[in-house]
């Protein structure tokens, strides 16, 4: 993932003198450090993403684990505070790919690498969704509730779903050794 330093060290100034000019502070607009990065390097950093996205998915399923081991009283506020955690490793990283999309698709003129870079992003949309389902339909407050028909479909599709983002993945990086 991007650090603050890494934006901070990247940043471009604003033009001396514009506080003077316009009256507002001077104030520093960070740039995108994969700006003028080759291609091999943003596929590169999409993989690097996909490893954050797959050690979050872990750690939601841990804390999934933990959370069905800690009761009865279950630990809701401690599962909680693991789902707020992970959706912040997702949110940060589908950003970050949704920007890398953007280049592809515009200053690179990349179509077909963005396009790959979309689909990954929807796969994963579904994926996390799924996933979610699936846990909820486990919680304890649903036992004796549960549709096992339902819930095979489920697994079936994040196995499936999985498949599909392995595959685009390496689509992306045959296509773009390709585009080079």
């Amino acid at each position: 993932m991007i650090t603050a330093e890494a934006v901070a060290e990247s940043a471009v100034s604003v033009a001396p003198g514009a506080e003077a000019a316009t009256g507002v502070p001077e104030r520093e607009e960070p740039v995108w450090p994969w700006k003028d990065a080759p291609i091999r390097a943003l596929v590169q950093r999409i993989h690097q993403l996909q490893a954050e996205r797959a050690q979050a998915f872990r750690r939601l399923e841990e804390g999934h684990r933990q959370y069905l081991s800690s009761g009865p009283p279950y630990d809701f506020p401690r599962y909680r505070s693991t789902v707020h955690e992970v959706t912040q490793i997702f949110a940060a990283a589908s950003r970050e790919v949704m920007a890398v999309e953007a280049e592809l698709a515009g200053p690179r003129v990349q179509p077909l690498l963005a396009s790959h870079v979309r689909s990954l992003q929807q796969l994963e949309e579904t994926r996390l969704a799924t996933v979610a389902l699936l846990q909820l339909m486990g919680a304890p407050e649903l036992t004796g509730q549960e549709d096992t028909v339902q819930m095979h479909q489920l697994k079936m599709k994040v196995i499936k779903t999985m498949e599909a983002i392995s595959e685009v993945l390496q689509d992306l990086r045959f296509d773009a050794e390709s585009a080079e």
